[in-house]
């Protein structure tokens, strides 16, 4: 018999947080082969049925890798009644989540998944995965601004990584980071007194966004699934 965790049981099945499932555990939603469920307390997936709001609930058993291409104001985090997420934009029968965010004003690539080995492993710093973005600015942006931002710039009281960017023309570039901080490159571009008009993720690691239309979303290939387990040492099969 394995056990783990009440509130760790539905972290994984993707319901809420640890820290949300405790207070549905405080509020008597969570239900353990019909006895209120206590907080702290050891479950079985293959012995004990859990309900939450009378809604049986079961672990994941097959993990699913979606791409989908971000337009603009749909919000990636927690979003108020009136605002659209990014989970309203899509039909995906799994339930699912997004890798990472990109803030509303930012377009492009944005992985749909319901597997937290893959976010972990795409969004802890110490492996400094590569994500790649198309960021066209006001104006013209010069040399020594770029080469400045691909050292290193203070935001939020820390230094950025070493990125690598590569001029387009007189107002936009490419960069690649290798590290995940809230809103970087907007807040990188302005240190170099400049302000983003456009931004676009192309690329994580090996997946491109490549052709996808914006609101397009499907599911990663075979090829780019092998591709990306022998990148990150993982096995997505």
């Amino acid at each position: 018999m394995t056990t783990i965790r009440l509130q760790k049981y539905l972290s994984q099945a993707w319901i809420c947080s640890r820290r949300k499932a405790e207070e549905y555990i405080e509020a008597w939603l969570v239900f353990v082969n019909g006895k209120k469920a206590k907080i702290g307390q050891s479950v079985d997936e293959n012995v004990d049925k859990i309900t939450l709001k009378d809604e049986e609930i079961k672990l994941i058993q097959t993990n699913v890798y979606y791409k989908l291409n971000k337009p603009y104001w749909i919000i990636t985090t927690c979003r108020q009644d009136w605002e659209t997420g990014i989970l309203d934009i899509v039909n995906i029968p799994e339930r699912v989540f997004p890798i990472g965010r990109l803030d509303k004003n930012t377009t492009g690539l944005i992985l749909l998944t319901n597997d937290w080995r893959l976010s972990n492993y795409l969004i802890h710093p110490r492996y400094e995965h590569e994500k790649e973005y198309i960021v066209e600015v006001y104006g013209k942006i010069w040399d020594e601004e770029l080469e400045k931002m691909s050292e290193w710039v203070y935001i939020l009281w820390k230094k950025t990584k070493e990125a690598e960017v590569r001029r387009i023309n007189s107002w936009t570039f490419s960069i690649i980071l290798k590290e995940w901080r809230n809103r970087q490159i907007r807040r990188m571009v302005e240190k170099v007194w400049h302000e983003v008009k456009k931004l676009k993720r192309v690329r994580i690691e090996n997946i491109l966004l490549g052709d996808l239309s914006e609101w397009e979303y499907t599911k990663l290939s075979p090829k780019e699934l092998i591709s990306l387990s022998k990148r990150l040492k993982i096995d997505l099969s």
